[in-house]
């Protein structure tokens, strides 16, 4: 049984973006592309689908939002199987039932104006935050298509001090895209360490980034050997490190934690991550 990806769309034209972005993954993994609305998402924002429908935003409808979307999915991919979905309930709500059976969903920032890029919105967020399955905000350029490689050919994943869901998801979107894999390792320098330190025996700065190669090497132990990988280390918060490595990219993929006592927790840097990178991230939670 192959899963479905799963989009989110408000009619906004972030949705839209992230409409286009589900669809060239739905094609790229052949499994079928599922296109949920929730009544009581806010009133799309824009005049993108407005303009298209030829119609005052007033008299957009709930059809009209399915139906320009589905248009839009099969723009490139005329026989993507696609459904839809529409509901009268939260869209936080909807999107986390649906990833219970998805195998990704697909949302956009839900920014508004000249903020587009920046902001994220609430539904966004929360969904990355506890869903079942991955998910791909689709920040940055939406004419970065997730087909033929996209534009870069390059997809970045940030690594921890062992093999993760994120680090296999990371191969397996390299792999179907033909794109190359930075595996980044990020590392920092307690101001405490200094050369007098009994258990140090040479520069801090290099000891400490030995220990994250090894660490790097040892998360990648099972990575497929026809994924063409790059290894790289680099000083200071993860954050800022995968925030610069996604100008590059053409997907960032981050991973999140399984729940702990205090419940779902998304973690610092990938909510940075969300708020500020360059490109598309996808937020992987941990099966392990």
């Amino acid at each position: 049984m192959y899963l479905p990806m799963v989009v989110g769309v408000d009619g906004s034209e972030s949705s839209l973006g992230a409409v286009d972005w589900a669809a060239d993954e739905a094609d790229l993994h052949e499994v079928p592309l599922r296109i949920v609305h929730a009544y009581r998402w806010d009133r799309y924002e824009g005049a993108s689908l407005a303009r298209e429908l030829g119609k005052p935003s007033g008299h957009v409808t709930t059809d009209d939002i399915l139906a320009v979307a589905t248009r839009r999915a099969r723009r490139h991919h005329p026989d993507l199987a696609v459904t839809t979905e529409a509901t009268a309930e939260e869209p936080e709500y909807v999107l986390l039932r649906e990833a219970r059976n998805a195998s990704a969903v697909i949302l956009g920032t839900r920014g508004r104006g000249e903020l587009a890029g920046l902001l994220l919105g609430s539904v966004s967020l929360t969904v990355a935050t506890m869903a079942d399955c991955p998910v791909v905000v689709t920040r940055g350029d939406h004419d970065d298509r997730a087909a033929g490689g996209g534009r870069r050919g390059r997809i970045v994943v940030g690594v921890a001090d062992a093999p993760t869901a994120a680090v296999r998801f990371a191969c397996e979107e390299a792999r179907r895209r033909g794109a190359a894999l930075d595996a980044v390792r990020a590392w920092r320098c307690p101001t405490h360490d200094t050369v007098d330190h009994p258990l140090l025996a040479g520069t801090p700065e290099r000891l400490h980034e030995e220990r994250a190669a090894k660490e790097l090497e040892a998360a990648l132990a099972d990575a497929p050997a026809d994924v063409r990988l790059r290894r790289r280390t680099a000083e200071g918060p993860a954050s800022r490190v995968l925030s610069a490595a996604s100008h590059e990219a053409d997907l960032l993929v981050v991973g999140r934690r399984r729940p702990g006592q205090f419940g779902h927790r998304l973690g610092r840097v990938a909510h940075t991550l969300l708020h500020h990178s360059a490109c598309p991230v996808a937020v992987v939670p941990d099966t392990t």
